[in-house]
C-alpha cells in the first residue's frame, strides 16, 4: 500500500506550488542569526498544502528560520531518489518521507541524525516511536494523521435498512445478505486500480495480530507463513467469497477508484474497502461526504476483539549533513506539537487521529476520523504489517485481484504472497532467508 498510497496522491493532485532549491549549505549562523533551511517534499497535493501551512504558521513564531520546499514525484521514482540524495550526501536539511519498512532501507544510521531522546520528540505519542525506530534510535518526528485501512461504508443505507456497524464477519455478511436483498452493491471493488484490492488482506492484520501475537518476528524471520497461519490466510479467504456470495458491483474488474467512490457516495453502494486518506479530496465537489461517509475495521471471527489497522503518518527526518541542526530541531519541535498539528488541519482535514499528545480533532471532523478515533481510544488498533516487517512483496496487488475475481482460489494466492515476499527479503538480506 505504500507506493499505491502515492499514486493515489498523484491521481487527485491538481495544486502546483513554487519549488525552491536550496540545499542549506554554508556555516551555522550565530546564535539568533537568520538562518534557510531546505525541505525535500514529495508533489502529492495533500502533503504541499500541508508542508505549506506547517512552514507559515511556524516562521511566525521563528521568523530567523526561513524554509524553502524542494519538490521530488511519488512512487518508485520519489523513493529512489531520496535513497540517491541520502547515499551521495546531497539530501536537503530534512525531508518528508514514509515511516515504517520504507525507513529501513534507507540506512538511516548512516544517513539521518539520531533523534533519541531530544526534546523534539516530547509530544510524540509513544505508540508511535516504533515506526521511526530502527536499532533501537528515533530518526522521524511524525507529519499528518493516521489513517485507517478497512471498510468505508454509507451511513444513509445504513440508516435505511436499520443496520449497525458489524463487530464480527457474521454480522458484517448478514448486512450484506439484506443490503443485496434491497438491490444495492453491497461491497464495492474498484480492480481497475489494483492497489485498492489489498485491503481485505492488509486491513485484516489487527486480527492476525490478535490473534498470533507473535506473527511480525516470526514472518520476519521466515519462521511464519500466510498460507500456513490459518489467521493470516483469512484476509485472502474473505476476499474470495465476497466474490463468491455475488456481493460485488457489476464489472468490478473494470471499476476506478473514481467510479467506486461515486457508487458509495450515491447510496448504490453500501461498503468500499478502503483506506481513509482518500475522503478530503471528496469534499470540495460532495460536502455531504463529511457525515454521509463512515469507517469500520474488517471484521474478524470474534466480535469480543474488534478492532481496526491503521497505517501510520510519515515522518519529517532529519540529513546527517545538515549543517543546521539546532533550527531544524527546532522546526520538528513545531511539526509534532499541537500547534502544528493544528496548521496542518487548517490545509487539510484529518482522516484520522494526529499522534502528537494534546492534539485533537475539530468537533466538525470528518466522520471517518471520528470512527477511527474511538478504536485508538478503546485501544483497539495494530499497525498495518507494513510498518512492522520490512517484508511486503511487489505482487501482492495482482494476487489480491485474482483472488478477489474468482480466478485463484484463496490458499494459492496466500501460498504465491508467501513466494513473493522471498526476494525481497533475500534482496534485504533478512535473516532466516
Amino acid at each position: 500500500m505504500k507506493t499505491s498510497h502515492r499514486r493515489l496522491g498523484a491521481a487527485v493532485a491538481a495544486l502546483a506550488l513554487a519549488a525552491l532549491t536550496s540545499c542549506g549549505s554554508g556555516e551555522e549562523p550565530a546564535a539568533g542569526g537568520p538562518v534557510t533551511l531546505s525541505f525535500l517534499i514529495d508533489n502529492n497535493e495533500t502533503t504541499l498544502v500541508t508542508a505549506k501551512a506547517v512552514i507559515d504558521a511556524f516562521q511566525k513564531t521563528d521568523p530567523n528560520i526561513k524554509i524553502e520546499t524542494e519538490t521530488r514525484p511519488q512512487g518508485g521514482e520519489g523513493d529512489n531518489i531520496v535513497k540517491t540524495r541520502l547515499s551521495t550526501g546531497d539530501m536537503a536539511d530534512m525531508f518528508w518521507y514514509n515511516s515504517g519498512s520504507l525507513l529501513q532501507a534507507l540506512n538511516p544510521a548512516q544517513s539521518m541524525a539520531d533523534l533519541t531522546g531530544d526534546p523534539a520528540l516530547k509530544d510524540v505519542q509513544e505508540s508511535y516511536l516504533p515506526v521511526v525506530t530502527q536499532g533501537g534510535k528515533v530518526y522521524g518526528v511524525p507529519v499528518g494523521t493516521a489513517a485507517g485501512g478497512g471498510i468505508l461504508y454509507n451511513r444513509k443505507v445504513y440508516a435505511d435498512l436499520g443496520l449497525q456497524v458489524p463487530k464480527s464477519w457474521a454480522e458484517f455478511t448478514a448486512n450484506n445478505d439484506k443490503i443485496k436483498a434491497a438491490g444495492l452493491t453491497p461491497v464495492i471493488s474498484s480492480f481497475k486500480d489494483t492497489w485498492t484490492s489489498q485491503l481485505f488482506v492488509l486491513g485484516d492484520f489487527y486480527n492476525v495480530q490478535a490473534a498470533v501475537p507473535n506473527f511480525v518476528a516470526d514472518f520476519t524471520a521466515n519462521k511464519a507463513k500466510y498460507a500456513t497461519t490459518p489467521a493470516a490466510t483469512a484476509g485472502f479467504q474473505r476476499l474470495a467469497e465476497v466474490h463468491r456470495k455475488g456481493y460485488l458491483n457489476k464489472g468490478f474488474g473494470s471499476t476506478t477508484l473514481d467510479d467506486g467512490l461515486k457508487l458509495l457516495m450515491s447510496g448504490k453502494g453500501a461498503h468500499f474497502p478502503l483506506l481513509t486518506f482518500v475522503v478530503p479530496p471528496l469534499l470540495a465537489d460532495n460536502p455531504q461526504v463529511a457525515t454521509d461517509i463512515g469507517f469500520f475495521g474488517i471484521p474478524g471471527d470474534d466480535p469480543a476483539r474488534n478492532g481496526a489497522t491503521i497505517w501510520e503518518p510519515a515522518a519529517v527526518y532529519v540529513a546527517k549533513t545538515t549543517e543546521h541542526l539546532d533550527a531544524v530541531k527546532k522546526f520538528l519541535a513545531f511539526v509534532a506539537s499541537p500547534a502544528g498539528t493544528a496548521a496542518a488541519t487548517t490545509a487539510v482535514p484529518p482522516t484520522g487521529p494526529y499522534r502528537v499528545k494534546g492534539s485533537t480533532l475539530p468537533e466538525d471532523a470528518l466522520q471517518v476520523a471520528k470512527d477511527l478515533q474511538a478504536y485508538i481510544d478503546n485501544d483497539a488498533t495494530a499497525p498495518a504489517l507494513e510498518f512492522l516487517s520490512p517484508v511486503k512483496g511487489p505482487a501482492l496487488e495482482q494476487i489480491t485481484v485474482a483472488v478477489g475475481s474468482g480466478l485463484t482460489p484463496p490458499a494459492e494466492g496466500a501460498a504465491q504472497y508467501d513466494k513473493d515476499v522471498e526476494k525481497q527479503a533475500r534482496q534485504l538480506g533478512l535473516a532466516g532467508w
